[in-house]
């Protein structure tokens, strides 16, 4: 019986859990074994079976609404009972003491804490692979990267480990190892759900990001979440209306994702969606004035002030000395060391370049009376695993291409702008390994986006289960 317990779906389990027919202890000795059983998966940095047994004996049958429901945390989730490492040495044994507000809303909704999963050092690794803390394995193919950041928390998800977890977004890092590993990930409007007690890296852009095995688990995450109104909204495909800007964000593709896409958009179309097929003019050009502007002024100064704010008795310069990762290191000390962002071109990204970003997208969307944009959620698939270091780039479509710019160029605009968005599994490639789309909506409309998107998941055949 226990084999059958680790996939069900969260919303599943929640009912059984509220009407006695799943027993709570029971339910999570399932996961401990599952997650015993496929420990060479990596995807937890902090993980204490006998904590999590502990906690049930405190409340064994917790009250609604998610009645014990067992979650995980990326570990850049401040916690009051486990270290918050942000996969960084500096931060191994570090206890905030305290729990962030978004994980205090799920534990005090009756959520049973299963542990804090892996993710790129300090949230900027995109493949999996950390020195440190070790690399992270795709439960379609464990040599396969899991993306980034959070990877940890997508690998989790789609091998059975836990049914949901909360992940982080900057620029793609809830979405981007949601398709790369075969889940859910949503990236919800910025300021939908409180940021505080997160390690940062920008807080223009930050937000943390539920990630589930459907879009209905994704929801019920979602209602606990946010800080701002639920809308149980039910959304029909027929006549509705999906943009498709093919200009940015389908170049270049890798031919099975491309293939993978358009028969997402061929069976929408079958059920009734209208497809418009219009670009978003200079998407790119706009994003790139925003995107590394922000990030490289903002992060380490707000990591800076994490640290203060937590009475930390070491400094950022303390951090960065003791990154494991050669890319992540070399990124970080050349904001320490030189003036990368002069002042003036950070305000300018701020108040110039982003408002435009945004008004593209608003436009884009009351000009074609667009519900929401349908891309690739990544480019590419999922490439297999190479030493850290020799990880920084991949093949596509012949070409050597650069590893993170690939795998966020298409995630990367909706964050910039504060959109929601939301990437579904697709399909499977010829190699066995996941491709995503993704869902891009007009601001604050992500109770609509989570209705389409659970509309969207009905209709596609769902991907077969990793055989672990």
């Amino acid at each position: 019986m226990s084999e059958e317990l680790h996939w069900l779906s969260a919303v599943e389990a929640v009912a059984r859990l509220r009407d006695g027919s799943l027993d709570l202890a029971e339910y999570v000795e399932a996961l401990l074994e599952r997650t015993e059983s496929l420990a060479y998966l990596n995807t937890y940095i902090s993980h204490d079976p006998a904590q999590v047994r502990q906690s049930l004996t405190r409340d064994p049958r917790p009250s609604g609404p998610l009645f014990g429901l067992p979650f995980a945390l990326k570990d850049a989730i401040d916690t009051a009972d486990l270290p918050t490492t942000a996969a960084t040495p500096a931060l191994r044994d570090w206890r905030p003491g305290r729990n962030a507000p978004v994980a205090q809303r799920l534990l005090d909704a009756g959520g049973t804490l299963m542990g804090k999963q892996a993710l790129g050092e300090l949230s900027f690794g995109i493949t999996g692979n950390n020195p440190a803390f070790g690399t992270v394995g795709n439960p379609y193919n464990p040599r396969f990267m899991v993306g980034g950041s959070s990877g940890g928390t997508a690998a989790g998800i789609a091998a059975g480990l836990v049914p949901v977890g909360l992940g982080a977004d900057t620029g793609g890092s809830a979405r981007i190892p949601a398709a790369l590993c075969g889940c859910v990930g949503f990236r919800p409007s910025h300021g939908r759900y409180d940021q505080r007690g997160v390690v940062p890296i920008s807080s223009t852009r930050d937000t943390v990001g539920p990630l589930a095995r459907t879009v209905t688990d994704i929801r019920l995450i979602d209602a606990i979440c946010t800080v701002t109104s639920v809308d149980d909204a039910v959304v029909s495909l027929s006549g509705l209306r999906i943009g498709v800007p093919r200009g940015y964000f389908y170049d270049d593709l890798d031919d099975e994702v491309g293939a993978a896409t358009e028969h997402t958009l061929a069976e929408l179309s079958a059920a009734g969606v209208v497809l418009v097929e219009q670009d978003l003019p200079d998407i790119g050009a706009l994003n790139e004035r925003v995107s590394f502007t922000i990030v490289l002024y903002e992060a380490l100064r707000e990591l800076a002030a994490y640290l203060y704010q937590h009475g930390a008795s070491f400094t950022v310069r303390d951090v960065v000395a003791q990154m494991a990762g050669p890319a992540e290191r070399e990124t970080l000390t050349s904001i320490l060391d030189h003036d990368v962002v002069p002042a003036a071109d950070y305000r300018e990204a701020l108040v110039v370049h982003r408002p435009a970003l945004q008004k593209a997208y608003a436009s884009y969307f009351a000009d074609h009376d667009i519900a929401a944009v349908l891309i690739p959620t990544t480019p590419a698939p999922a490439r297999s695993h190479q030493e850290p270091g020799d990880d920084r780039t991949i093949d596509l479509n012949g070409r050597t291409v650069d590893t993170f710019l690939t795998y966020i160029r298409n995630c990367d605009p909706a964050s910039n702008a504060g959109l929601p968005a939301l990437s579904i599994p697709s399909r499977l490639t010829s190699t066995g390994m996941p491709a995503g789309v993704e869902l891009v909506g007009p601001a604050s409309s992500d109770a609509r986006l989570l209705a389409i998107g659970e509309a969207v998941e009905r209709l596609l055949p769902g991907l077969p289960k990793p055989t672990l």
